[in-house]
C-alpha cells in the first residue's frame, strides 16, 4: 500500500482519537523503581507512536522522555505521518513508522490507529499520558521473554541456541537518538510550542531471521552519528517482542 493511500485511510480515524486522548499533564519526576529481571541486556521494550501535529501527544512524550535514561527500559519514539496533512509536517516522521503501528493494529485485530499510543513488548497498549498507568504496565510486563540470549562483540550480534520457535523470528537493529531534541512547532495543533523529544527512532534495519540454532549477524554502519543501538527479536509483523538488548555499538 502506498504512503499516500495509507495516510488517506488513517487520517479520519486518527482525528477523533487524538482529540479524545487523555491529555493530563505528565507526572512529576520520581525516583526510578527497578523492574524485576530487567536490565540493559534484558530491557522492557516501550514503543511510543506520536506526532508533533497531535495536541494530545506532549504529555505522553514527556513521560517517555523521563524513562530514556533508565537501563531497564528501552524507550523508542516513532513519529508517524498521518497528521502531516493537517498543518505541520513532523520533522522526524516516516511512513515506515506509520506502517509499523498499523502492523500492530492488524495483528491485534484493531481497525484503527491513534496517537499517542504506547505498546509494550509488542503487546499491551495504552495511551501513555498517565505516568502511573505507564509505570504499572512496565512493571507488570517485565522484560521481553521467550527468545534467546543476545550478546555483542567485534561489530556482530550473537544469538544463542534455544528452543526453535513455531515460525522464524525477525531480528531488528534499531537506532535511535538519545539526545534531547527541542523542536519549535510553527503550525498545526501544537503551533507556538517547542516540543522536546528523546529516543527518536532514526533507523530500523532487518538483520535476518532466527529459527532456533545459534546465529550471528554483522552490524551495519549507522547512517547518522550520535545514535544509540539495540536489537529486537519479534514474532512476525506486529507480533510479540521475545528478546531485546541495548548495544554498546
Amino acid at each position: 500500500m502506498s504512503p499516500r493511500l495509507l495516510t488517506t485511510l488513517i487520517v479520519p480515524l486518527a482525528l477523533a482519537a487524538c482529540g479524545e486522548a487523555d491529555s493530563a499533564p505528565a507526572a512529576p519526576t520520581r525516583a526510578a523503581q527497578p523492574i524485576a529481571g530487567a536490565s540493559a541486556a534484558h530491557p522492557v521494550v516501550l514503543e511510543l507512536f506520536q506526532s508533533q501535529g497531535c495536541s494530545s501527544c506532549p504529555p505522553a512524550n514527556a513521560n517517555v522522555n523521563a524513562l530514556a535514561d533508565r537501563p531497564d527500559v528501552l524507550a523508542l519514539s516513532f513519529a508517524v505521518t498521518y497528521w502531516d496533512q493537517l498543518g505541520w509536517k513532523d520533522t522526524f516522521g516516516s511512513p515506515r513508522w506509520t506502517a509499523r503501528q498499523w502492523d500492530y493494529a492488524r495483528a491485534a485485530g484493531r481497525g484503527q490507529v491513534a496517537t499517542p499510543q504506547v505498546i509494550v513488548n509488542g503487546g499491551p497498549t495504552i495511551v501513555g499520558s498517565n505516568r502511573a498507568q505507564l509505570d504499572a504496565l512496565l512493571a507488570s510486563a517485565g522484560p521481553a521473554k521467550g527468545g534467546p540470549q543476545i550478546s555483542e562483540a567485534d561489530g556482530r550480534v550473537h544469538l544463542a541456541a534455544a528452543a526453535a520457535p513455531s515460525a522464524p523470528v525477525t531480528v531488528w537493529l534499531v537506532r535511535y537518538d538519545p539526545r534531547s531534541r527541542e523542536v519549535p512547532i510553527s503550525a498545526g495543533e501544537n503551533g507556538g510550542r517547542t516540543l522536546p523529544h528523546r529516543d527518536i527512532v532514526r533507523e530500523l534495519v532487518r538483520l535476518g531471521d532466527w529459527r532456533g540454532p545459534a546465529a550471528d549477524f554483522r552490524l551495519p554502519a549507522a547512517t547518522e552519528r550520535g545514535l544509540s543501538s539495540a536489537v529486537l527479536m519479534q514474532q512476525g509483523q506486529g507480533g510479540a517482542i521475545v528478546a531485546a538488548r541495548k548495544l554498546a555499538a
